[in-house]
């Protein structure tokens, strides 16, 4: 059975100063024909997702964050559903950030996400994330003159500053035990025409379309540039990028899936360890529910 970091490592990014978003094909399926070839793996990678998961809830030393971003139809919705299908929802955490609150607004660009940081023992997700904050938002800056801030502090420096600020929270949430995993579903731009079209032919999708999406599309270059500038300034061995094709819904599931399954092996978490005392309590224990227990009566 390979391990997990053989399906995944390939589009870990952790350096971005090389990375170019060229580089990775969104069709690309690592040589894999179908979903039939792994089948055996994502088997098993689903329980032991949940072995590793019902470690970490026991634990409750670290934490784990999720980070999905990409365009619309790229499949975030469904990745999160498939891989962690087979976690305790108690100890899974999910967050779907949309455009900001007018309170939220009222507040720093990192307010809304810190306070959704996952518990210790939980997995936490974002489905969207800040890094709307350098996406959306530089591609239409106008977005910036409704969050109130002080004009003297919207230079040309701002998306550098936005992705120092960024590096740092991502530093200092895993030196207080978040572990942190990126990804982005990188989906081409054919893919996603599909997917839109097929929202619009089946009535069980139609509820997945706005026009607004679809118009997005006129701004796929600067979003392109937008995201690979965003994974070469944000990269790092604590808070990697994974950059996974999306074309094939079943690839970018084992990939995502493999990812999540190494950061927690890289935890190694485990059962908390009973003590001497802790063990005469349950011996206790053992001894009273048996002590209680009905003796059978003689005919």
């Amino acid at each position: 059975m390979p391990p997990a970091g053989h399906f995944s490592s390939p589009f870990r990014v952790v350096d971005g100063r090389k990375f170019r978003l060229k580089d990775v094909d969104p069709r690309d399926t690592g040589g894999l024909k179908s979903k039939d070839e792994v089948s055996r793996w994502l088997k098993w990678g689903t329980a032991r997702l949940t072995e590793l998961q019902e470690k970490l809830y026991a634990q409750d030393r670290w934490g784990l964050l999720l980070i999905f971003q990409a365009m619309d139809a790229a499949g975030k919705d469904g990745t999160i559903k498939h891989v962690m299908s087979g976690v305790n929802p108690q100890g899974c955490q999910v967050y779907s950030f949309k455009a900001p609150s007018s309170e939220e607004l009222d507040h720093d660009f990192l307010w809304r996400t810190s306070r959704c940081l996952p518990e210790r023992g939980r997995i936490g997700i974002f489905n969207r994330s800040y890094y709307e904050e350098v996406l959306v938002v530089r591609v239409h800056p106008e977005i910036l003159e409704s969050q109130k801030l002080p004009p003297a502090l919207v230079t040309k420096h701002i998306w550098s500053q936005r992705f120092a600020d960024i590096s740092a929270f991502e530093r200092y949430a895993t030196r207080n035990g978040i572990a942190i995993v990126k990804f982005f579903l990188h989906v081409s731009r054919a893919a996603q025409k599909r997917r839109f079209l097929a929202r619009l032919d089946e009535p069980r999708k139609n509820w997945k379309f706005s026009l607004g999406d679809a118009q997005e599309r006129d701004h796929w270059r600067e979003y392109m540039r937008a995201y690979e500038e965003m994974i070469q300034e944000t990269s790092a061995p604590h808070a990697p990028w994974y950059v996974v094709p999306a074309d094939h819904k079943w690839f970018t599931r084992l990939v995502v899936g493999a990812a999540v399954i190494h950061a927690l092996e890289q935890i190694d978490p485990s059962f908390p360890k009973v003590g001497p005392e802790k063990r005469k309590e349950l011996a206790a224990a053992r001894a009273a529910l048996e002590g209680r227990a009905p003796r059978n009566r003689r005919r």
